[in-house]
């Protein structure tokens, strides 16, 4: 490329638009503290303490309800930072778009719950996604799950998988089924579908690079 162009050559690359890239022999860690750690300055939580995980296990979410509402445009801002970190956080997935189908009417236990996402993200800044240097690079592994009429406005399930190469996630996702099924074999079949498009291109991707 610098038969071609004016460039410099500046290293291995360390940070690019909020993630850090660490380089090692053992292979490469992608990760997002200081992001973490502006999310907390910004909202001030800085001084928060850590949770163990970043929701109540089955605790629902409503639309409606006698909950207070709240500002829209700060709790947007608080799910958009959130996404936007879900880059290196496949843990935090299923959550953030759990509390993004709120951005509309917000209310007071919505920005509790989000909140509570942050406070688990204090203990876990650390955390990101490494992939291991010497893995086998074809071996594609996936895995996708339901959470049967999870969804308490309109009884719809959400789905979810994530694709593991080199040790390491590369690709995740969490979304809320477009129809209503009347099984969990339904749901399933409707939820691998959402999988089995993914793993298509995955494949093909793989295959444009040498890794059939």
């Amino acid at each position: 490329m610098k038969d071609e162009f004016d460039m410099t050559d500046l290293g291995k690359m360390k940070y690019f638009l909020g993630v850090e890239v660490l380089q090692t022999s053992e292979g490469i860690y992608l990760s997002q503290k200081k992001y973490a750690c502006k999310l907390h300055e910004k909202f001030g939580l800085q001084n928060a303490n850590s949770m163990k995980n970043p929701i109540v296990p089955d605790f629902k979410l409503l639309k409606e309800g006698e909950a207070t509402r709240i500002d829209a445009t700060i709790y947007k801002q608080l799910i958009g930072s959130l996404m936007y970190i879900t880059a290196t956080r496949p843990d935090l997935m299923y959550v953030v778009c759990l509390l993004s189908r709120y951005m509309a009417n917000p209310t007071d236990l919505h920005i509790q719950a989000t909140k509570r996402v942050l406070h688990y993200l204090k203990g876990t800044v650390e955390l990101g996604v490494f992939y291991k240097r010497g893995e086998d690079v074809g071996e594609l592994l996936a895995y996708t799950d339901i959470d049967y009429a999870g969804d308490t406005n309109d009884r719809k399930n959400t789905s979810g998988y994530v694709f593991l190469l080199s040790g390491g996630a590369v690709s995740w996702a969490s979304k809320k089924q477009p129809v209503v099924t009347l099984s969990t074999t339904e749901a399933e079949f409707v939820a691998t579908t959402f999988y089995a498009c993914q793993c298509i291109w995955m494949r093909r991707v793989l295959e444009r690079i040498g890794h059939s």
